[in-house]
């Protein structure tokens, strides 16, 4: 989102709704296909990640990646969304394009059990297949030690109001629960794998285990 867009909040003590309110200016910007930032004087990498899609795609190069939606080996993978991790994880797991499904998030939690990491392992386990489950957590992680705290005084500096963090907070987001991280690794994948076990709608006869991968060898180690 450019940052010259400015979003109003609107509350309302009743019904907690959120209103977000895009300037014209916005909408007419995007209506050119090509943007550029003025500042730095270059297109955004999402539009060069366009240019290389439309080559891709004329040279077919999708072809050796075809595959359906069920994944092969009935494999769901919950691990971070770290960049190291984004071609490392599956070379070092021994998985290709149809494999598994990877959901990965920031850390590799299950914060909640109702969060959108275990709805799509649900989704996983009854629309698509999967019968075990690995949660793979990584050395170094940036989620270690993570607090609302250092992310509210981020979130100030880059224009986000106390009003606003305090409007959410009355709508009962709990932002220091929902931005914290962990302070132990191996206790926080025995926690997740914890919660997916015992998760009232998975199935007892699912396999649930817990790794730790290094960031840069890619060695598995299994946290029991």
């Amino acid at each position: 989102m450019p940052r010259s867009v400015d979003y109003n909040l609107r509350h309302s003590e009743k019904s907690c709704n959120f209103a977000f309110v895009i300037p014209n200016t916005y909408r007419m910007r995007h209506q050119v296909n090509r943007i550029t930032d003025s500042n730095l004087n270059r297109l955004y990498m999402i539009d060069q990640i366009i240019d290389y899609n439309k080559t891709f795609v004329e040279q077919k190069g999708y072809e050796k990646y075809i595959t359906d939606k069920y994944p092969d080996k009935k494999l769901a993978v919950l691990s971070c969304m770290d960049t190291r991790l984004t071609e490392l994880l599956p070379a070092a797991l021994g998985l290709k394009n149809g494999d598994a499904k990877i959901i990965k998030n920031a850390g590799g939690l299950v914060i909640s059990a109702f969060d959108s990491a275990m709805r799509s392992l649900i989704v996983a386990i009854y629309e698509l297949g999967v019968k075990e489950i690995m949660v793979v957590a990584h050395s170094h992680c940036g989620a270690c030690h993570m607090s609302y705290d250092h992310f509210h005084h981020e979130m100030i500096a880059r224009g986000v109001t106390d009003e606003t963090l305090e409007t959410i907070q009355k709508c009962g987001i709990d932002l220091h629960h929902w931005l914290e991280g962990f302070r132990d690794t191996p206790t926080s994948v025995r926690k997740t794998v914890e919660t997916i076990k015992t998760h009232p709608l998975v199935p007892k006869d699912i396999v649930v285990r817990g790794f730790i991968i290094d960031s840069e060898t890619g060695a598995l180690e299994e946290i029991m």
